[in-house]
């Protein structure tokens, strides 16, 4: 996705650690010239590419940040939404201001971000944006029900957006990671496990597996190369995903299972 001869230019949301930091420790190796966010970025100086202070809920960070980088740089070539933040528990259980906050992040914020770098794609004569989801986003997964809602959203946003942008060369993608090996499930609201309640032994099993996936799962320099491999198609598709076989092999299943024998397999693997 070039628009001049000079480095491409990318910012990264939530560029501060994990699958976001490490995309851009190799996007950098590979002379784009990279910029991440952080809410706090005076306090994360281990970074080897620059960090903005952006916080996807508020509007007011998102187009000051772009502002400076668009004044610095004079452009930004390739957006890629990453910041995003974990939820689980039963739905019954999920506080409201919980929900809301896990949609701001995830749907809102990049919404927001992508709404405030089009003017200036436009005007550079293209783009490039992706979108990180989630394999959750395809399915509504136990206990993970409102981040699987919240990918799903951002998934299907993304294929009308594709085709209102196609008359301005910017072109948008998703790529869904399945379970990777970083930070987020510290970061990860967590309902309570209570005592007295009805989904007190189902629920804990299924944090138990889901914190064991994540522990277990991949390098994040694995989605990192499939961002670098996407960055370098001159077309690429409306949805990527990287994980383990199984994990995107269930995304086929769900197309052609009946539903409730799909519904079947997802309660044997959460052994529920």
């Amino acid at each position: 996705m070039k628009t001049d001869a000079s480095p491409q230019v990318v910012l990264i949301t939530g560029g501060s650690s994990g699958i976001g930091k490490s995309i851009g420790e190799f996007l950098l190796q590979r002379n784009f010239k990279v910029y991440g966010t952080s809410r706090n970025p005076q306090n994360n100086s281990t970074n080897s590419f620059p960090l903005v202070a952006l916080d996807v809920t508020k509007k007011e960070t998102i187009v000051s940040a772009i502002q400076e980088i668009v004044k610095k740089e004079g452009k930004i070539d390739i957006l890629i939404n990453n910041a995003g933040v974990g939820i689980t528990g039963p739905i019954e259980e999920t506080p409201d201001e919980e929900i809301k906050k896990a949609f701001d992040t995830n749907y809102f914020g990049p919404l927001n971000v992508t709404k405030a770098v089009l003017p200036t794609m436009r005007k550079q004569g293209g783009g490039l944006i992706i979108n990180v989801t989630s394999i959750a986003g395809y399915m509504g997964l136990p206990y993970r029900g409102i981040y699987s809602a919240t990918k799903g959203a951002l998934e299907l946003t993304t294929e009308a957006f594709r085709m209102e942008l196609k008359d301005f060369n910017i072109k948008m993608t998703n790529v869904a990671p399945g379970d990777f090996a970083t930070n987020i499930a510290a970061g990860r609201y967590h309902a309570p496990v209570l005592e007295d309640s009805p989904y007190k032994r189902a629920y804990k099993n299924t944090l138990d597996l889901m914190n064991v996936h994540v522990s277990g799962g991949k390098d994040p320099q694995e989605m990192a190369k499939a961002i670098y491999k996407i960055i370098q198609t001159k077309e690429p598709r409306g949805h990527y995903k990287v994980g383990e076989p199984l994990q995107k092999f269930s995304i086929a299943l769900k197309r052609i299972l009946p539903d409730k024998v799909y519904e079947k397999m997802l309660l044997k693997h959460y052994k529920l």
